[in-house]
């Protein structure tokens, strides 16, 4: 599974795969019918709710993720969606076919729905090839190996076929599950934070191929995860849960370059907060007259991402406000810094050629900004 595949969303509805040197691009309209529709779904345990009228789509071959920190909800919206947990209000429906309603709760079996736990869930005396094999029942034994062994082979785990489960790495442990859940041909596959229990260069990579995978075999996913970085690396379009609610759906790069909530700017990466007056569009901030998005006119709430703040010498011979550098993090390819500038800190992100150190005066001009709602509203 070696980079068969690589994709990414230039553009709403429109992916570019690389497959095996060819390019293949797939456009999907506004009107293309989902695959999976959820339709504002709640749940609450005792008196505490959970999920807070939940909706969102999944269209064929997409992967989706649910983004949020532990205990927004997310894990159990995919749980409904599994059918191992009941909605309260709301509906799901995949294809044509509703699985759950005021009226109906299909169980988890009869959904053709795959599933990976978090924690793999693999039968600890069963060897590979039978863990897989488990998940294709009502065919022959011969039509359960031949299919086991084809996608352990898609997987790039046949020569472990043989080993069980604890003499396996964590990431040969997440591939079985991963062909396991497969097996069965579904049209679409939930996946509960896979990748957390690996180490950080085997989760990239792992979660490379696993992508790769889904590609390969034209599955929609929906991931539930609340790495940031892994959402927005292997998800065509997510969601991002606070408290049971999502709070903006769109594609990884509509959602980090153009928060709508506070919470939302500042869960998706490191940003810089300011308040500040709009006239037709245009801030007077700290770094100058900035352009805005999402506003107008009026006070706002505004968030500048450090890579949109530019770094310089203080020059005499401009009306710009000086500040100093008070850290400095070094990260390989980049420098993430922090500047006070009249009593407040913020962050710059430059490249690893940035000449300034610690202590040194200089000046910032912003070159985008973004008016969001702040989280009190």
């Amino acid at each position: 599974m070696s980079g068969a595949v690589r994709n990414r969303t230039y553009r709403a509805g429109v992916n570019v795969y690389l497959f095996f040197g060819f390019t293949i691009v797939c456009v999907a309209s506004d009107t293309m019918t989902p695959l999976l529709t959820v339709e504002s779904i709640t749940k609450q345990f005792a008196a505490t709710p959970v999920v807070k009228d939940v909706s969102f789509t999944v269209y064929p071959g997409e992967i989706f993720a649910l983004l949020g920190p532990s205990g927004c909800g997310k894990t159990t919206t995919l749980r409904i969606v599994a059918g191992f947990e009941t909605a309260d209000t709301g509906t799901i429906a995949m294809a044509e076919r509703t699985f759950a309603d005021g009226n109906t709760h299909v169980p988890p079996e009869s959904r053709g729905i795959g599933f990976v736990f978090q924690d793999y869930a693999l039968f600890p005396h069963k060897n590979v090839l039978e863990n897989v094999a488990f998940g294709l029942r009502k065919v022959s034994k011969k039509t359960r190996q031949e299919r086991a062994s084809a996608v352990l082979e898609m997987v790039g785990m046949t020569h472990l076929q043989s080993r069980l489960p604890h003499h396996l790495s964590g990431g040969e442990q997440q591939r079985v599950a991963l062909a396991r859940a497969i097996i069965a041909r579904p049209k679409l596959l939930l996946l509960d934070e896979p990748f957390s229990s690996l180490d950080p260069g085997l989760r990239q990579s792992t979660r490379e191929e696993v992508r790769t995978l889904l590609k390969a075999e034209g599955i929609s996913a929906v991931l539930v995860t609340h790495d940031q970085e892994e959402a927005l690396s292997f998800a065509e379009r997510l969601g991002v849960m606070k408290e049971g609610t999502l709070e903006q759906i769109g594609t990884p790069e509509t959602v980090y370059r153009h928060p709508k909530t506070a919470y939302v700017a500042d869960f998706l990466g490191q940003t810089n907060f300011i308040r500040a007056d709009i006239r037709d569009g245009i801030a007077e901030t700290p770094f100058g007259r900035v352009a805005v998005e999402g506003a107008e006119t009026g006070n706002a709430l505004l968030s500048i991402r450090p890579e949109c703040l530019t770094m310089m010498a203080p020059d005499a011979q401009r009306d710009t406000q000086n500040g100093h550098v008070v850290g400095q993090a070094f990260k390989g390819h980049d420098f993430t810094y922090q500047v006070e500038m009249n009593g407040q800190q913020y962050f710059v992100q430059t490249d690893y050629r940035c000449p300034f150190q610690i202590g040194d005066s200089v000046t910032l001009k912003a070159e985008s900004a973004v008016a969001v709602t702040p989280e009190s509203d």
